[in-house]
């Protein structure tokens, strides 16, 4: 009698964990404001911004690519001799993981459009033998590049001679809003991003 209590508590625990996994919300990053309406206050959330860039295949990429669909965003340049190599290794496990799920995308943004030229980001991205359709490598104006980067995603990127930018990975959400920031040079960090996009599919 005390096994079969024992049993149907432990199930009990199990499910109760489960549905908490579930259930739990992550949390919305970014500037947000309050606007009275007629029924009351509401909240706007950050977003990003429009944006129009140029990937791998000559396609141009839009808010709409990533039209229901999550996505995770980074900043680099296929020239870069430190952080760039590390995050690529870290994004290429995202890939893999999720290559074959439609409901999620990877946008690379080039910090060097002068050089990332379409056919550069091609060479790229055939070395990495991944799918155009899933991981789009963009090039686009600078000045948009960077003014994305650092109003939209919050990213800091700088050229005062030599490229600089961070390693962060950015999770985006169905609604164009920033659900979490990690760093993606770090092994654990973007074990925690890959949960949180688990989490984040299942809500």
């Amino acid at each position: 009698m005390k096994l079969f209590y024992f049993f149907i508590l432990s199930s009990f625990l199990f499910l109760l964990a489960c549905t908490k996994t579930k259930n739990k919300q992550l949390p919305i990053l970014g500037r947000h404001e309050y606007i009275e309406t007629s029924t009351g206050t509401d909240t706007v959330f950050h977003t990003i911004k429009d944006f129009a860039f140029w990937d791998q295949d000559s396609s141009l990429i839009t808010n709409t690519t990533f039209e229901n669909k999550i996505y995770v965003s980074d900043f680099f340049f296929t020239s870069c001799p430190s952080i760039c190599p590390v995050m690529k290794v870290q994004m290429l496990r995202i890939y893999e993981k999720y290559k074959d799920n439609p409901n999620v995308g990877i946008l690379s943004h080039t910090i060097d459009p002068e050089y990332d030229n379409i056919k550069v980001l091609k060479e790229y991205a055939s070395r990495l033998d991944v799918k155009s359709d899933k991981w789009h490598f963009v090039t686009g104006i600078k000045d948009s590049i960077y003014s994305i980067a650092q109003t939209s995603y919050y990213i800091g990127v700088r050229d005062d001679g030599s490229f600089e930018h961070s390693g962060k990975f950015v999770l985006v959400d169905t609604h164009r809003r920033i659900r979490g920031i990690y760093d993606g040079t770090d092994e654990e960090a973007v074990d925690k991003l890959l949960n949180e996009m688990d989490l984040l599919l299942q809500n």
